[in-house]
C-alpha cells in the first residue's frame, strides 16, 4: 500500500565530509539479509550509512507528523534530521523501516542543522540494543558512522549518523498531523495502512475497524510501559510524536535507567515538572492514547458524540488493563507465576520499603532471587526487608512450584545487568575524546546477555556512588 505525497517530503541526505563506520550490528544485518559482500566492505557501509551513497532502490523521504510536546500541541513537526531510506523484509518476513538519523536538514528542520552529535548516536545504539536484549519492544540500531565534521550544540562536538531499524515510524503524531488539517482522506488511508502493516487480524471491511485499531494500539502501549517499568527504564520525553503505534520504544534522547528506586525519578533536563517521571509513564501513555482517539473520531462516526461514546470506554479501561499487567509483572519478578489480588499488598509494600530505604532497584530483585539458594544473602535480605521478607517466603511456599522453578521465573524477569547511567556516560566520554570505540563494544557485549553472568558482567553492575543524584540527561538535538 502506497501513501501519497502529503505524508512525506522527497529529499536526499546531505553528504558528509569523511564518513567512518564505528559501530555495526552484524547480527541484525544478517537478519535483514544484507549482502555478505557488502558486510565485509567497511568503506561502502560507511558511505551507505552516512547517506553519502544510496543503496539500490532507496527513495529517501522525510516523514510528516505533528505532536504534543510536554502537553503543548505543535501541528507541524516531522523528520527534521532523519531520512527514511526504504523497507526490508527480515528472515522471518517481518517488514522494517531503515532510517538514517543525523543525515541533514529537511523541510521539517525548523532552522535546525539536521545533524546528530556522536554522543547521542552512540547512546541510541547502546540503549536500543540493550532494550532488545532485555526483551523490551524497541526500535534497533544497525550502525553508527562518524562524519568527520563538527556539530554546534553547547559546544562543538564530533558529528555522527545513526541508522535506526523499526517495524515502522508511524506515530500518534502522524494521525494528529492529518486530523489537525481535517484531511480525512489521508487520515483514513493512514489508518488502513497502519492496520495492514501492524494489525493484520483486523478486517479492513469491518465497520468497527478503527475502534479495533485503537484498542490494539492501547494494548501495545500497556505492554510497552510495563516492560519499561520491569527493567527501570525512563523514556524521558513521551511526547505523542515519540509514541509509535507499533508499541516499540523509539527516540532515545534523554532516556535513562533507574538505580535507587523512587517512583518520581526524573533525569531529563527538559522535564522540569516531572511529567515523564518513572511512575508517571503509564498515565502519560493513557493520555497519549486519548489524543490518538481524538484524532480518529471523524473516522469512527460523523456524529462526534457517537464516536466519543465508542472510544471513551477504551480510554477508561486503560487503567484497569494496565493495573492487571503491572501487578502480574511484579508478581513474576517475585517468583509468582499466577498473580492474584492478594499479592497486590505484598508488591506495594516492597516498593514502599525500597523507596523509603533508598534501595537499588535492579540489585534488590537480584538479591531476592539469589536469596532462595544462598544463605548469606537470605540473612542479609531478611535484615534489610524485615517482616516483609518472611511474608514473601510464606507466599512462595504456598505455590505449587519448587524453588528451582520459582527462581527460574525470577531470573527470567530480573536482569543481572542494565545499562547504568554512569557507565553509559563513561563510554560516551571515552568514545568522544579518544575516537576509540572499544569501550562501547565491550559494554554492548555485556548488555547483550542481561540475564546471564559472563566474565565481564561484574564490571557494569555497580550502582553510581552518588545514587545518580546529580545525573541529568539531555535531548541531544
Amino acid at each position: 500500500m502506497q501513501l501519497g505525497q502529503a505524508f512525506y517530503q522527497n529529499i536526499a541526505p546531505t553528504p558528509v565530509k569523511k564518513p567512518e563506520l564505528q559501530l555495526f550490528n552484524s547480527s541484525l544485518a544478517l537478519r535483514l539479509g544484507l549482502d555478505n559482500e557488502l558486510l565485509s566492505n567497511k568503506h561502502l557501509l560507511a558511505q551507505y550509512f552516512s547517506g553519502n551513497e544510496l543503496p539500490i532502490g532507496a527513495e529517501p523521504i522525510a516523514l510528516a507528523y505533528a505532536g504534543h510536546q510536554f502537553g503543548q500541541f505543535n501541528p507541524h513537526l516531522g523528520d527534521g534530521r532523519a531520512h527514511l531510506l526504504g523497507e526490508l523484509l527480515d528472515d522471518q518476513n517481518i517488514r522494517y523501516d531503515i532510517q538514517l538519523k543525523g543525515s541533514g536538514p529537511t523541510h521539517f528542520s525548523r532552522q535546525g542543522d539536521g545533524r546528530c552529535a556522536l554522543g547521542p548516536a552512540i547512546r541510541e545504539f547502546i540503549m536500543s540494543e540493550a532494550m532488545h536484549a532485555l526483551g523490551v519492544p524497541t526500535s534497533r540500531c544497525l550502525a553508527v558512522v562518524t562524519t568527520g565534521e563538527q556539530v554546534a550544540r553547547n559546544s562543538y562536538q564530533p558529528g555522527a549518523v545513526v541508522t535506526r531499524v523499526a517495524t515502522s515510524h508511524i506515530r500518534v503524531g502522524t494521525f494528529q498531523f492529518f486530523a489537525a488539517r481535517s484531511d480525512l482522506e489521508s487520515l483514513a488511508a493512514l489508518t488502513d495502512y497502519a492496520i495492514t502493516r501492524h494489525f493484520g487480524d483486523i478486517n479492513l471491511t469491518d465497520d468497527d475497524k478503527v475502534v479495533k485499531f485503537l484498542e490494539h494500539v492501547i494494548d501495545k502501549q500497556i505492554a510497552l510501559v510495563v516492560s519499561w517499568l520491569r527493567v527501570g527504564f525512563i523514556h524521558g520525553v513521551m511526547n505523542t510524536d515519540n509514541t509509535a503505534i507499533s508499541g516499540e520504544t523509539i527516540d532515545f534522547g534523554p532516556c535513562a535507567m533507574m538505580g535507587t528506586y523512587h517512583k518520581d525519578t526524573v533525569f531529563s533536563s527538559i522535564d522540569r515538572n516531572g511529567r515523564y517521571a518513572y511512575g508517571n509513564q503509564a498515565k502519560i501513555a493513557q493520555w497519549n492514547m486519548a489524543r490518538l482517539a481524538e484524532a480518529l473520531l471523524p473516522l469512527i462516526d460523523s456524529e462526534q458524540d457517537k464516536a466519543v461514546a465508542l472510544v471513551e470506554p477504551l480510554i477508561h479501561q486503560f487503567s484497569e488493563k494496565f493495573e492487571q499487567a503491572y501487578f502480574a509483572m511484579y508478581a513474576n519478578k517475585l517468583g509468582i507465576e499466577h498473580y492474584n489480588d492478594s499479592d497486590t499488598e505484598l508488591i506495594v509494600e516492597l516498593l514502599d520499603i525500597m523507596q523509603t530505604k533508598q534501595l537499588d532497584y535492579t540489585q534488590t530483585f537480584n538479591q531476592l532471587t539469589d536469596s532462595l539458594t544462598q544463605a548469606d544473602i537470605k540473612n542479609s535480605m531478611a535484615t534489610s526487608l524485615g517482616d516483609w521478607y518472611q511474608t514473601w517466603l510464606t507466599r512462595l511456599q504456598s505455590l505449587n512450584s519448587d524453588m528451582t522453578q520459582i527462581q527460574s521465573l525470577m531470573r527470567h524477569s530480573n536482569p543481572v545487568v542494565i545499562p547504568r547511567n554512569h557507565h553509559i556516560e563513561n563510554v560516551l566520554q571515552q568514545c568522544e575524546q579518544s575516537g576509540d570505540f572499544s569501550s562501547a563494544e565491550k559494554i554492548i557485549k555485556v548488555l547483550a546477555s542481561p540475564y546471564a553472568v559472563i566474565a565481564e558482567t561484574a564490571n557494569y553492575q555497580d550502582a553510581a556512588t552518588d545514587g545518580d543524584n546529580s545525573y541529568q540527561t539531555f535531548c541531544g538535538t
